[in-house]
């Protein structure tokens, strides 16, 4: 039988084990003035407790129905750490988010994020979070909470991983897509940044089999290293939606075009029995995409369902009201093009005509 005067064999601690306590508490501290940077009503900016709070009757909404959405930035992360470009990853984490939430006519009011790795970099946890609040900014929404995981042999020596967690509202009323969608109505695309946060298993083994120099200027931007083009952090268009639909846009439905391209994306808001024309040639392609075809040699078709191709968000309107949406984009500048037509289906639910200018 042991007793206590007997010296303990191993003297074991947390931090042997390889978590390290005292990295959490600083990267808490480290990250406080970016989480204050994201109040906003509801929301105080604080962090620290066992729980974000958010006062929803600060909104004076009327009848509001919650609308939530979580998501990853996928395998761009794996690209963004092997170069250390880390500063547009938390953007690209709250794009994914909230740009889902918008779609159905949501304003986003809070933001949670779940960083894991193996071994915490403070300096680096710090960047990402420095980039996640930037998000949140951009988005209106308020970083409230999130957590912190150091799992040593979860993840390999550098790694770590992201997820992300928003919350929104809208009136009840105002939920998209609305009623009434119908053959004849217009579609109207707004400009993405390059690929965003989808295809990158596609762009990885591209690059791969290309032999590029990630850290050499990009064959298509020049002022630009091939890594900075691609890791380009993923548009949020909250702030522009929103806006358009305060001042009266007739927006019947959003597609926000992520995995899955055009061919997926598109039918996911359409009603039983009509289908989707798109105008290829209307489509502004950025050069990234022209250069990604034509080192992985993809065809055309295979494009358009693994990436966005120029066009990050599809407003659905009404022909009448092309005019007036065109606009408001416009005098909110936005570059909207217009990009095809719901018709009645006819086979496959998305048609395409022309050719992607590739």
């Amino acid at each position: 039988m042991s007793t206590s005067d007997e010296p303990r064999r191993n003297r074991l601690d947390y931090r042997q084990a390889g978590v390290d306590i005292d990295a959490g508490n600083a990267l808490v501290e480290a990250i406080k003035p970016a989480i204050r940077s994201t109040q906003r009503p509801g929301a105080d900016g604080t962090i620290g407790g066992f729980g974000g709070l958010f006062d929803l009757k600060a909104l004076n909404y009327r009848d509001p129905v919650l609308v939530a959405a979580n998501d990853g930035v996928g395998t761009k992360l794996r690209l963004a750490i092997d170069t250390g470009h880390l500063d547009g990853v938390g953007i690209d984490l709250v794009a994914m988010c909230v740009n889902d939430l918008v779609v159905q006519g949501a304003e986003p009011l809070f933001f949670l994020d779940y960083f894991a790795t193996g071994k915490l970099d403070v300096d680096e946890a710090k960047r990402v979070v420095e980039s996640i609040a930037e998000g949140c900014r951009q988005a209106g929404a308020a970083l409230i909470g999130g957590e912190t995981a150091e799992m040593p042999g979860m993840y390999a020596k550098g790694d770590f991983d992201l997820a992300g967690f928003a919350v929104g509202a809208a009136e009840r009323g105002a939920l998209l897509p609305a009623n009434g969608i119908e053959a004849g109505d217009m579609l109207i695309g707004l400009p993405s940044a390059g690929v965003h946060s989808n295809g990158f298993s596609l762009v990885r083994k591209i690059v791969e089999i290309s032999g590029a120099d990630l850290d050499a200027p990009a064959p298509f931007a020049p002022e630009k290293t091939l890594a900075e083009t691609l890791l380009a952090p993923t548009r949020i268009y909250v702030k522009t939606i929103l806006s358009a639909l305060q001042q009266g846009a007739p927006v019947k439905g959003l597609v926000h075009i992520t995995g899955g391209g055009f061919t997926d994306n598109i039918p996911r808001v359409l009603p039983d029995g009509l289908g989707a024309r798109i105008d290829l040639g209307s489509i502004p392609v950025p050069p990234v995409f022209a250069w990604l075809a034509k080192e992985g040699g993809i065809a055309e078709r295979e494009m358009l369902r693994t990436f966005n191709c120029g066009i990050g968000m599809i407003a659905i309107v009404p022909e009448t009201g092309v005019k007036q949406t065109m606009q408001l984009l416009q005098d909110l500048g936005e570059s909207p093009a217009i990009i095809g037509q719901l018709t009645p289906r006819d086979g496959e639910p998305v048609a395409f005509a022309g050719v992607l200018g590739l």
